[in-house]
């Protein structure tokens, strides 16, 4: 009998709960799990305590027990990529409250789906052509306090950044080749057009609005807000605050546009080709969002604060060092710790103590930032490296 999708998430439903409770099992049982193997150390790759959080270069975030089971689930058996895609696609969507969701290949492969299915609209023909532009509407207005480097996603679509930055220059640049505005999330306080004025700009004009905001949960209620606010296309990153594999993605919005996106995506041919997501990322980030969504935030805010405190106590004692605690208004809404110090007196600069702070064993990873000391944040560090970070930082000031 052929296999329905009805039969598809019935067994991999069924798969995966085996998988965790025999993972629980021998947890519960007498005899000790056995050790995980030395992946890094037979590579020659140094472990490092992350307090810089959940960036890209130090490998996102660590991923909880449920998300790893479920990778591991998914490991065991061959499906219809695409199927899973649209499965996992609906069961996000309707778990978060939004028209259409699709996991792609971490954020940027989203913000290049999205300017496909924006400059497209799903017609296959158009799509296969990128980054030919022939045709379609291939521009993209973006104001130039946005400017973030992620540009390149969409140019790879072939298509044109039209840049502004009052609402007078945004409405004058909209023609017949604006395809899409581009908003980048954690940039609004820095630009003239707040989100609210972009928004209103662009569904007054009937043109598709994409906001990357990446790094932009928690809190968990933006998952659905920047949806509900007007936004077409809202993008998260899998591996930073949904604690998810890193190679992951969602893209959230207007159903048709989400679509259109999927069209753009592995396994078909295209623009997206390259930007692969296995059913093992599918499956984790799936399992990541449940557990997201169901969490207990406080506590996991509580041990951040408690973290916080237990770095900044054992600062107190050395002199000429102060600490407090930021949080950051919109990307990466958690605790940090700045550490400030004069350079001259201490004898070291952030970017000298950047790097012995790196040398040491273990080798902890910090934010030297602009104002001559460290950002460090609190989300990474697993229970117990707050009194490593705190005994390293007191070593280096000593």
């Amino acid at each position: 009998m052929p296999a329905t999708r009805r039969h598809f998430l019935t067994a991999a439903g069924a798969l995966a709960a085996g998988s965790a409770c025999s993972t629980a099992s021998s947890k519960s049982g007498g005899s000790a799990a056995p050790a995980l193997p030395d992946v890094y150390g037979k590579l020659g790759v140094k472990t490092v305590i992350n307090g810089r959080g959940t960036v890209t270069i130090l490998g996102g975030t660590v991923m909880p027990p449920e998300v790893v089971d479920a990778m591991v689930a998914a490991s065991h058996h061959y499906i219809s990529l695409p199927e899973l895609q649209v499965a996992a696609g609906e069961h996000i969507a309707k778990l978060i409250g939004v028209p259409g969701a699709m996991i792609s290949c971490g954020a940027a492969s989203a913000i290049t789906c999205g300017t496909a299915a924006c400059m497209t609209r799903g017609d296959g023909e158009k799509l296969r052509s990128l980054p030919d532009v022939s045709g379609m509407p291939y521009e993209i207005i973006q104001q130039k306090a946005h400017r973030s480097g992620y540009e390149a996603q969409m140019l790879l679509c072939g298509a044109k950044t039209v840049w502004v930055e009052t609402a007078a220059e945004a409405e004058k640049a909209i023609n017949e080749r604006t395809a899409m505005m581009f908003f980048l999330n954690k940039a609004d306080p820095h630009g003239q057009i707040k989100r609210d004025e972009f928004i209103r700009i662009a569904k007054a004009n009937k043109i598709p609005i994409l906001n990357d905001a990446a790094a932009d949960v928690p809190p968990k209620e933006r998952l659905k807000g920047y949806v509900d606010e007007g936004f077409d296309l809202v993008i998260f990153s899998g591996g930073k605050g949904l604690y998810g594999p890193q190679a992951s993605g969602l893209l959230l919005g207007d159903k048709a546009l989400v679509e259109a996106a999927r069209k753009a995506i592995s396994p078909n041919g295209g623009i997206g080709r390259g930007m692969k997501v296995g059913k093992e990322e599918i499956c984790g980030l799936v399992a990541a969002v449940e557990r997201y969504l169901t969490m207990d935030h406080d506590a996991d805010r509580k041990a951040m604060d408690h973290r916080a405190e237990v770095v900044m106590s054992k600062l107190k004692a050395v002199d000429g060092v102060t600490t407090e605690i930021e949080i950051p208004e919109i990307a990466n809404h958690v605790p940090h710790v700045l550490v400030k110090w004069d350079a001259a007196a201490k004898g070291v600069t952030a970017k000298e103590g950047y790097d012995k702070l790196l040398a040491m064993d273990p080798a902890v990873a910090v934010s030297p930032n602009g104002d001559g000391g460290f950002t460090i944040s609190m989300w990474t560090l697993k229970p117990g490296e707050e009194e490593i970070v705190g005994d390293s930082l007191v070593k280096l000031f000593s």
